[in-house]
C-alpha cells in the first residue's frame, strides 16, 4: 500500500545527529581540530580569521593570498614578502597559486594538466610547501566530494568552474605549443584563472579546508582515481542532467510554509542580488567587448598615421604624423591592458558570486527537502495512529503489537525529522553569515585593486599624448 511505504532516507551517509552539536563555534583553533582528528573524529572547524595591524576590525581571512584576483596575466598575484613573514611567525594561512597549463597527450584523449602549489603553516599538512600536478576532471571530482558530504548538512560549497566543451575540443585538436602556452589560450588562461579561485575559496572555508579529500588533492603527489562521471556525455553525467531538472522543478512548485522569517527575508535578498549581479555583470563583459574593440580601432588610427606621415613631404607635418602612430599603438596596449583589468579583476569576481548565490540556493533547497521529508513523517504518522485506533476500537489484537510498533517507530522518525530541520536551520544561518563577511571584504578588496588600476591606466594615458603635444606644437 502506498501509505506503507517509508520515503527513502535523505541522509544514509552523513552524521547529522551528534557530531555537528560542537559546531557551534566555526571558529576554533586549528590545533584543536588537528587533535581531534588524531582521535579518529572528522576535523569540521578551522580558525579563519585574521586581519592586518591597520584593519582592527575583524574581518574573514580573505587577504591578498585568498582573494580571487588575477591582473590577465599568467602569474598571479603573490603576497608581499612582509605579509609572508607576519603569517609565518604567527596566524594560520595556506596560499594556493596555479601554473604551468600543459597539454597532456594528442587528439582527442588529450587534457590540460595544472601546477597546483600551496604554501602554508597548518599543523595538518605534512609540509610547508608542496606542488602537485591535477587536470580538470580532478577538480570537479573534488567538487563532486565536497557536494556530497557537506551540503546535506548545510554548508555553502563554493562551485567549481563550469565545463566548456567548445573549449576543450580545441585544446584538444590544438597544436602542442598553443596547448601549452597560456599566454597564447585565452580559454587556457580562464579556465587556470578560474580553477585557481575556486581552490582559493575552498581553502577559505574554515570547515572545507580541514577535509582529508581537499588535503589530499593538495599535497598527495599522486594521480587521483579519474572522476568518470565529471563527463557531461557519461551515464552518470546525464543521470545528473534529469536529477537537477527535477530538482530545478521542485525548486518552483513546492513552496514552504516558513515559521522563521529570516529565511524568507534571506532568500528575498539573496533573489534581488542575483538579480542585480547578473545585470551587472553582463553590462561589464559589454564593457570588455567594447574596449578590445576600441583597441582595434586605435590600431587603424596607428597604421593609417603611420602610412600618411610616409607619404608625407613636409617634414614637421611627417615628424608629427609618426609620433602619432607612435602614441597611438601605445594606447591600443592600454586599452587592452585595462580590458583584462576589467575582466580578471571585476568580471570575473561577480561571475563567482553569481555561482556563490547559487550554492546558497542550493543550501537552502537542501533545508526545504528536509522540511519535506520532516511533514511527510508526520503525515505517515498520523496514518499509523489512525491504523492503530480502528484496530483498537475492532479488538484485532493479533495486528495491535505490529502497529503500536509502527507508531513508535514513526514517532522516532517525526522526532529526527524536526532536529535535523532545526541543525540545518542554526547552519545555514551560520554559514550565511560567514558568505556575508567575505563577499563585504572580497568586493572592497576588488574594488580598490580596480580603481588603482584604472587611475594608473589613465595616468599613463595623460602622458603619452602630453609627449606628443610639443611634436604637435612644432608643426610649423
Amino acid at each position: 500500500m502506498a501509505d506503507q511505504v517509508e520515503p527513502p532516507p535523505l541522509f544514509e551517509n552523513v552524521n547529522i545527529t551528534g557530531e555537528d552539536k560542537e559546531d557551534d563555534d566555526l571558529f576554533v583553533s586549528a590545533h584543536q581540530e588537528a587533535a581531534s582528528q588524531s582521535e579518529g573524529k572528522p576535523a569540521e572547524l578551522l580558525n579563519g580569521e585574521s586581519h592586518s595591524p591597520s584593519e582592527p576590525v575583524a574581518t574573514p581571512r580573505a587577504e591578498m593570498e585568498n582573494i580571487p584576483i588575477n591582473n590577465g596575466s599568467s602569474r598571479p598575484a603573490s603576497m608581499d614578502q612582509a605579509d609572508r613573514n607576519n603569517h609565518e611567525g604567527g596566524d594560520d594561512f595556506i596560499e594556493i597559486s596555479i601554473t604551468e597549463p600543459q597539454k597532456v597527450g594528442d587528439g582527442m584523449g588529450a587534457y590540460m594538466a595544472y601546477r597546483v602549489t600551496t604554501r602554508t603553516n597548518m599543523p595538518v599538512f605534512k609540509k610547508r610547501e608542496f606542488a602537485v600536478t591535477r587536470r580538470f576532471s580532478d577538480f570537479l571530482g573534488l567538487h563532486d566530494k565536497l557536494t556530497e558530504k557537506y551540503l546535506k548538512v548545510g554548508r555553502i560549497i563554493p562551485p567549481a568552474p563550469e565545463k566548456s566543451v567548445i573549449g576543450t575540443t580545441k585544446i584538444k585538436i590544438s597544436g602542442q605549443n598553443e596547448g601549452q602556452s597560456s599566454n597564447g589560450n585565452e580559454f587556457v588562461e580562464k579556465r587556470r584563472a578560474a580553477l585557481e579561485r575556486y581552490l582559493k575559496r575552498t581553502a577559505q572555508h574554515p570547515v572545507l579546508a580541514l577535509d582529508p579529500d581537499f588535503r589530499e588533492f593538495l599535497e598527495c603527489d599522486i594521480e587521483l582515481p579519474k572522476a568518470t562521471n565529471t563527463s557531461a556525455l557519461s551515464g552518470a553525467g546525464v543521470m545528473r542532467l534529469f536529477n537537477k531538472v527535477g530538482e530545478t522543478v521542485n525548486k518552483i512548485t513546492y513552496r514552504m510554509d516558513e515559521t522563521d522569517p529570516w529565511f524568507e527575508d534571506k532568500l528575498a535578498h539573496i533573489e534581488a542580488l542575483e538579480t542585480q549581479l547578473r545585470k551587472l555583470h553582463t553590462n561589464v563583459e559589454a564593457m570588455v567587448t567594447y574596449r578590445r574593440e576600441l583597441a582595434q580601432y586605435t590600431n587603424g588610427v596607428a597604421r593609417s598615421a603611420a602610412m600618411l606621415s610616409a607619404c608625407e613631404d613636409h617634414n614637421s607635418l611627417s615628424r608629427a604624423l609618426n609620433q602619432l602612430a607612435d602614441t597611438e599603438e601605445k594606447v591600443e596596449a592600454l586599452h587592452l591592458e585595462q580590458a583584462n583589468t576589467d575582466f580578471f579583476i571585476l568580471c570575473e569576481l561577480l561571475k563567482d558570486y553569481l555561482g556563490l548565490l547559487g550554492s546558497v540556493r542550493d543550501a537552502f533547497h537542501e533545508r526545504t527537502k528536509l522540511f519535506q521529508h520532516w511533514q511527510h513523517s508526520q503525515q505517515m504518522l498520523a496514518k499509523k495512529r489512525e491504523a492503530k485506533a480502528k484496530m483498537e476500537l475492532t479488538n484485532k489484537s493479533d495486528k495491535l503489537d505490529q502497529a503500536c510498533a509502527e507508531v513508535i517507530e514513526w514517532e522516532a522518525k517525526v522526532e529526527r525529522g524536526q532536529e535535523n530541520f532545526d541543525r540545518i536551520s542554526q547552519m545555514i544561518k551560520k554559514e550565511v553569515d560567514r558568505f556575508e563577511k567575505c563577499r563585504i571584504h572580497d568586493f572592497k578588496i576588488m574594488f580598490i585593486k580596480y580603481f588603482e588600476n584604472h587611475l594608473e591606466h589613465q595616468a599613463q594615458l595623460v602622458k603619452y599624448w602630453e609627449s606628443f603635444l610639443p611634436e604637435a606644437r612644432a608643426i610649423a
